[in-house]
């Protein structure tokens, strides 16, 4: 199959012809129909994920169709339209019994853990648990945007902050992360201010459903910004970026019990950023992780879209082949790009 390979770490990947991957006994095949280019992919291009070993083929948010099962597999079959979380679940340890797929003890994502979906093909472990039916009316390029950045938006904002209508949400830097949970936060009936050095992607913010915009760039004090807005601070908070000072504000701009959730990665030199932890204290704060979202949550987010609550389409800023893939790749760390970049053709 043709793929996308690094063999060192921040080395220009490239094209090359590799082996077709063959499914675990517990697993599938998907042949790829879509990827996204996301963030994370960067990170792990530049060493930052200590499970990559080299060479690696990247790639995590993807959908198609199964093209090969494994002789355990029982709910799949060749020609299925699947998509797959980012993390996948073993389905056998304590935190998977517990229904939290998103931290199983012996995870395994795609582009990460093993070859991913910048190919034409990528092998998925523990299909019956972690596999995704498409509705029909769901197209490929949606179906792959939604892989990492949306569904961890939307465990952030629904299942980890339980936003509810009415309330204040700030989302801290709007790329594919920030403005999926733009989006989902003002499906909710939230509130949404929308804080970011972009006026371009501050304007996608508002026609996605913020009522207010912050630009950072403009403002001396973005938490002071942020209170003003919403006449005493957000009742929940996002970083969508994943940077010490989106974090610091993020924490910084709630009301008394509010609760932020970190949900763009933060590693490397980010990965200690500075809490303002006697505000947390005084005003009894809550600081969660998002990471991910089980398949069998899926069902909800889905029915939201086809009903048109939510609308990922809208998320998608350029289509891309997989030759391309690789500058939107290397490029990822200076969000140039509004919107989700998607590989549609292989």
């Amino acid at each position: 199959m043709k793929a996308v390979v690094y063999e060192a770490f921040s080395a220009p990947p490239q094209i090359q012809h590799v082996p077709d991957p063959t499914p675990e006994a517990h697993g599938v095949v998907v042949k790829v129909m879509a990827t996204g280019v996301c963030r994370s992919d960067w990170h792990g291009w530049v060493g930052h994920d200590p499970d990559i070993e080299l060479p690696h083929v990247p790639g995590h948010e993807l959908a198609g169709t199964v093209e090969a099962i494994g002789r355990d597999v029982r709910k799949w079959r060749v020609g299925d339209r699947v998509t797959v979380p980012f993390v996948g679940g073993c389905g056998t340890c304590p935190e998977c019994y517990s229904g939290n797929h998103q931290v199983c003890d012996s995870q395994f994502q795609p582009g990460f853990t093993h070859w991913g979906s910048f190919a034409q093909y990528v092998g998925i472990h523990h299909a019956d648990i972690n596999l995704v039916a498409l509705p029909e009316t769901l197209d490929f390029a949606t179906a792959a945007s939604l892989g990492c950045r949306f569904v961890t938006s939307f465990r952030a904002v629904v299942d980890q902050g339980k936003t509810c209508a009415g309330q204040w949400v700030a989302v801290h830097g709007c790329g594919g992360v920030g403005l999926s949970a733009v989006m989902i936060a003002n499906a909710v009936g939230a509130n949404v201010v929308a804080i970011d050095i972009s006026q371009e992607k501050l304007q996608l913010a508002r026609e996605l459903g913020a009522i207010a915009t912050v630009n950072s760039a403009e403002v001396a004090n973005v938490p002071e910004a942020v209170i003003e807005v919403t006449r005493g601070g957000a009742h929940v908070s996002l970083d969508a970026l994943g940077h010490p000072s989106t974090c610091f504000n993020s924490i910084s701009n709630l009301r008394k019990r509010g609760k932020h959730v970190q949900v763009g990665l933060m590693l490397a030199e980010n990965s200690t950023p500075a809490i303002p932890m006697s505000k947390v204290i005084a005003h009894e704060l809550e600081i969660l992780g998002s990471h991910g979202m089980q398949a069998y949550r899926y069902g909800a987010m889905l029915d939201m879209i086809q009903t048109g609550k939510l609308a990922p389409e809208q998320l998608i800023g350029k289509t891309i082949d997989l030759e391309q893939s690789i500058d939107a790749l290397m490029g990822m760390d200076r969000f140039k790009g509004v919107g989700v970049t998607v590989v549609t053709e292989f």
